[in-house]
């Protein structure tokens, strides 16, 4: 009673809406942004009750304020398509997939070994397959741009809640997890290959070139000369840029240091025709410890605690504005349902081929599979970039497909948590 007591007043944000100057956009600009941050932290509150990642519940309550209308509250949907507010969602991915990447290092990926890497490898191509022929079979009419792309959203796994739910079982030290957390690194930087791959290919074809093996291959070779490249230069610039830094005097150096290069790779990936998210990524991997620990002795907190505060306030933005892109009323058509259920088979199932690339005696291969499955927030950065892709004037992802990948992320990041826990604690016997 007591959280629908909080809960309540945002309803009365139409009233308030409807009554300010025409003009005045700034207002209903942080108007709209006090209810995403309010839903956000109430929908995260209720997922972490009942055990689940808060991400699922930021998600679920954007997918409630953007059905609100359903309900004669059409205020509400007008927020999806403000610019503005789009503006800070796509800095929070940003800053999302900018924290992913501090969470590692190049050398931590150098030292993964090849029993992640081939864990990782099936556990991408094998989704990507089975997605592009849920595609095939369900969406004939849409083409094989919409169904590769369907296929690219079941790729990636979710850093974030796998290293989450290790952590919360006390698993996170056992030899399967440490392949898990590998693995889902190396899937993050596959995947976003695969992205770029696949994004590029479409957007040539929207401007009428053919696409050819030749076309495919440049986009490759870009995203792979940009990974490798921006890793080994920042590997070797990083140590200067940092010391250079240090020079500099007043508070906020190190956390203006580290967001000048996070910007400036992510303009830098897009500039080159990349999605900005894996320069971002780059960013992240770049800025070890070792080049900011200086900064700590003269009273600087760590960069990972600079970047939270930044993170809680655009990261739940976008996530509660993918849930409003969700319309429920897709739902009550059965071929998005049958949709929504086979992508959620596809990526499961997809997952599970992880278990072949274990080779090592006395590693749980079930245990390894099932940490690959949740989708997560890197599954709705790839649909969200699927929406803003168009082919001669239509949509790569429409709304109703979108609404069955939310679904997708939704379950495959529910059944993760209890799935790993049965399967580790079975395996241990």
């Amino acid at each position: 009673m007591r959280r629908l007591a909080v809960a309540a007043p945002l309803l009365l944000v139409p009233v308030l809406a409807a009554g300010l100057p025409a003009g005045a956009e700034v207002a209903r600009v942080v108007l709209a942004l006090a209810l995403i941050l309010a839903a956000a932290k109430l929908g995260g509150d209720l997922a972490a009750r009942i055990g689940q990642p808060p991400v699922l519940g930021e998600l679920v309550a954007g997918v409630v304020l953007g059905n609100l209308d359903l309900l004669g509250l059409t205020w509400f949907r007008a927020i999806p398509a403000d610019a503005s507010i789009n503006i800070l969602a796509q800095l929070g991915v940003l800053i999302l997939l900018f924290e992913v990447g501090l969470e590692s290092t190049v050398r931590d990926m150098l030292k993964i070994g090849a029993v992640a890497a081939l864990v990782a490898m099936l556990g991408v191509i094998t989704p990507f397959a089975l997605g592009w022929g849920v595609g095939a079979l369900l969406l004939p009419q849409q083409g094989a741009y919409a169904h590769a792309f369907l296929g690219a959203t079941l790729t990636a796994t979710s850093v974030g809640i796998t290293a989450r739910v290790l952590k919360d079982l006390g698993k996170a030290h056992l030899t399967e997890a440490r392949i898990i957390l590998g693995a889902a690194v190396i899937d993050d930087v596959l995947g976003l290959v695969i992205l770029a791959v696949v994004t590029g290919v479409i957007e040539a074809a929207g401007r009428g070139a053919s696409p050819t093996y030749g076309a495919t291959g440049i986009v490759v070779l870009k995203a792979a000369v940009f990974l490798v490249g921006a890793l080994g230069l920042g590997v070797a610039l990083a140590p200067r840029l940092f010391a250079f830094a240090l020079r500099l005097r007043g508070r906020g150096v190190l956390l203006a240091t580290a967001l000048v290069t996070l910007f400036l790779l992510a303009w830098l990936a897009s500039a080159i025709g990349l999605a900005p998210i894996v320069g971002a990524y780059a960013a992240g991997l770049i800025l070890e410890e070792v080049h900011w620990r200086e900064f700590q002795r003269r009273g600087e907190q760590r960069l990972p605690d600079l970047i939270q505060p930044i993170a809680a306030f655009l990261v739940p933005v976008f996530f509660v504005l993918m849930g409003m892109r969700v319309d429920l009323r897709t739902f009550a058509r059965p071929d998005i349902l049958l949709l929504a259920l086979l992508l959620t088979v596809a990526a499961i199932v997809g997952k599970q081929a992880c278990a072949l690339g274990v080779w090592r005696r006395g590693v749980d291969r079930l245990s390894v599979g099932l940490g690959m499955i949740p989708r997560g927030e890197v599954g709705l950065i790839f649909a969200s970039i699927g929406l803003g892709l168009t082919l001669h004037g239509e949509h790569i992802m429409d709304g109703a497909v979108y609404s069955a990948v939310v679904i997708m992320v939704i379950i495959t990041t529910l059944v993760t948590p209890p799935a790993l826990q049965w399967s580790l604690n079975r395996a241990r016997r």
